[in-house]
C-alpha cells in the first residue's frame, strides 16, 4: 500500500492501519509538548503522520538523512535530535525524539522508527512564565541544542528570532560536559554567562543564563 500512496499521500491513507494511528493520537493527547507523532520505515520512507492533516502537507517522503533517524538506529536507543529552524509541514520550530523499533520475530532486525516532534512554543512559554523582563531583571535564559542553535528563549521579544550561540566560550564548555560561568560579549554587550549541559537521550543540549556584567 505504501508503495502505491507514498508519492501522492506522503505515507499510507488516512484510514489505513488505524491501530497505529490511534496510538499516535493517544501519545499526543497525553503530551502537550508534542504536536505530531510519526513512523518511518527502515529505508527512511514516511509511513504515516498523526495528525493526518500534517502528513498531507509534507514536502519530503524520505527522512533517512535526518540526524534523529540515523542516530536512533545507529545507537539502538532513544535519540533527541537537534533543532530545526522550521518544520517542513507546519513552519513550527521543532526537534524530534526518536526510538528504533525491532521485529518481534528477530530483535536484531529494524522494523522502523517511532518519532515525536517537540513544539518549541511550549518551551518558550515555560521560560517566559518566569517573567524575567517584566520584573526588570536583566537576566535572559536560553536553551540551545548541541550545535548552538537556540531552542527556547525567556525574552519574548527575541523568542521567534533564530540565533546561534556556538561561538560562546560558555557554550563550548557546556557541550564538553562542563558547568560554570564566564564573562563574554553577547550581541556586543558584556555579559555574565552561566552554562549547564543537559544530557538527554544520547545528545547534549545546553542551558545558558546571561546577565549584564558591570564594565
Amino acid at each position: 500500500m505504501l508503495n502505491l500512496t507514498l508519492n501522492t499521500l506522503h505515507g499510507i491513507p488516512q484510514y489505513a492501519d488505524i491501530e497505529k494511528r490511534q496510538l499516535g493520537r493517544s501519545i499526543i493527547s497525553s503530551n502537550n509538548d508534542l504536536y505530531e507523532i510519526f513512523f518511518i520505515m527502515p529505508n527512511g520512507n514516511m509511513y504515516f503522520v498523526e495528525p493526518y492533516s500534517i502528513q498531507k502537507t509534507l514536502s519530503k517522503n524520505n527522512y533517512a538523512f535526518r540526524d534523529y533517524f540515523r542516530e536512533a538506529i545507529k545507537g539502538n536507543d532513544t535519540y533527541l535530535g537537534n533543532g530545526l529552524n522550521t518544520a517542513a509541514a507546519s513552519g513550527i520550530r521543532t526537534a524530534q525524539i526518536a526510538v528504533p523499533v525491532y521485529s518481534l520475530k528477530d530483535n536484531s532486525t529494524i522494523a522502523g522508527v517511532w518519532a515525536g516532534s517537540i513544539d518549541f512554543n511550549v518551551l518558550n512559554k515555560e521560560l517566559q512564565s518566569l517573567n524575567l523582563t517584566s520584573l526588570g531583571d536583566s537576566t535572559r535564559i536560553v536553551y540551545v541544542d548541541s550545535k548552538g542553535q537556540k531552542i527556547a528563549d525567556s525574552d519574548i521579544s527575541k523568542s521567534t528570532i533564530p540565533e546561534s550561540f556556538s561561538n560562546l566560550t560558555g557554550f563550548r564548555a557546556a557541550v564538553s560536559e562542563q558547568t560554570g560561568s564566564t564573562i563574554e560579549k553577547v550581541d556586543n554587550t558584556k555579559m555574565l554567562v552561566a552554562y549547564q549541559p543537559v544530557n538527554k537521550f544520547h545528545n547534549s543540549w545546553v542551558v545558558l543564563s546571561m546577565q549584564s556584567s558591570p564594565p
